[in-house]
């Protein structure tokens, strides 16, 4: 299967168990991975018949933004099932960071996939 990607998006949104994590913004990167079926969209050249991978990241920029999850683990999930559920997607794999969470390391985070 083909895959359709995003690489390091960057949103800012409340996520966290602390109560200090509540009260501010954080970065959020996000990766995201999809199948889907190129074959047609390479043999129309036309935008109607691919991914348009601009409004997934719009609309997971947008859902990231208004969301006030606690654990990534949550904020993955519901990204995964909005991706499957709004884009003609047959799996998604989604990694989401938090940069600077953990002293001494760059980013921590979580992979799911889900078909």
């Amino acid at each position: 299967m083909d895959k359709v990607f995003i690489q390091g998006l960057e949103v800012e949104g409340v996520i966290g168990i602390f109560q200090w994590e509540r009260e501010v913004r954080q970065n959020i990167s996000v990766d995201l991975e999809m199948d889907f079926d190129n074959k047609r969209a390479a043999k129309s050249d036309s935008i109607d018949d691919a991914l348009n991978y601009k409004k997934v990241g719009k609309r997971i920029t947008s859902y990231i933004e208004n969301s006030t999850f606690k654990l990534v683990e949550s904020l993955a999930e519901n990204i995964a099932k909005i991706i499957l559920k709004e884009f003609p997607v047959s799996k998604v794999k989604v990694t989401l960071s938090k940069p600077g969470a953990l002293r001494g390391s760059k980013s921590v985070g979580i992979i799911i996939e889900r078909p």
